[in-house]
């Protein structure tokens, strides 16, 4: 197989996760920042700690935040995980790079989700110490949380590896993905407009 180099870092779309890769991101990494927009438009994150569960991320927050209203009024969401949530001490064979999921968010506030739900997180967050998890657990449970589940209908992603072995010229030309939209339609335009020959 032929080996591919870059020589820049305009054309990004071209470095997915595979399936495998996408659950051992979301399973290791322990923060996310969630992302909505005011009722007057202005986009906000916040990070939380998530649980990747049922192929959706899992968040929890006081029922009294903004975030609330705003999420219920617009369900409409982003979500990026990244590899550097992951743990001190985290396998250095996981996948670097990032994510960013489209979604629609999904409250709950039922006892049934609320149970599986604090005990996975605390677990996630406290995997080595079962005095941690209770207490995290407890400090869960309180009357005014929520709990939200993002169903992703869209993925953004960045394979930090790929585009690292891309640039050092160690990369097969079949591992890259397909361009996106961006990148085989719309650079091109804007390369047009700078008297810059298309890609």
């Amino acid at each position: 197989m032929a080996k591919a180099q870059t020589h820049d870092h305009e054309i990004v779309s071209i470095y997915p996760f595979t399936d495998t890769e996408v659950n051992q991101l979301m399973e290791n990494s322990v923060e996310c920042v969630l992302m909505w927009a005011t009722k007057d438009g202005w986009p906000v994150g916040v990070t939380h700690a998530y649980f990747w569960h049922d192929n959706k991320i899992w968040i929890t927050f006081s029922s009294h935040r903004h975030r609330a209203v705003a999420i219920k009024r617009d369900p409409r969401v982003s979500v990026n995980v990244s590899s550097h949530g992951y743990p001190a001490g985290a396998s250095a064979d996981l996948p670097s790079g990032a994510i960013t999921f489209k979604g629609t968010a999904e409250f709950f506030d039922d006892d049934k989700t609320k149970e599986w739900f604090y005990g996975a997180l605390s677990k996630k967050l406290n995997p080595d110490s079962a005095e941690g998890e209770e207490f995290f657990n407890n400090l869960l449970d309180s009357p005014l949380r929520t709990i939200i589940a993002v169903t992703p209908v869209k993925k953004i992603m960045y394979n930090g590896g790929k585009a690292n072995a891309h640039m050092a010229g160690t990369i097969d030309e079949s591992e890259l993905g397909e361009r996106l939209e961006s990148d085989s339609k719309l650079m091109n335009k804007v390369r047009e407009k700078k008297g810059l020959a298309p890609r």
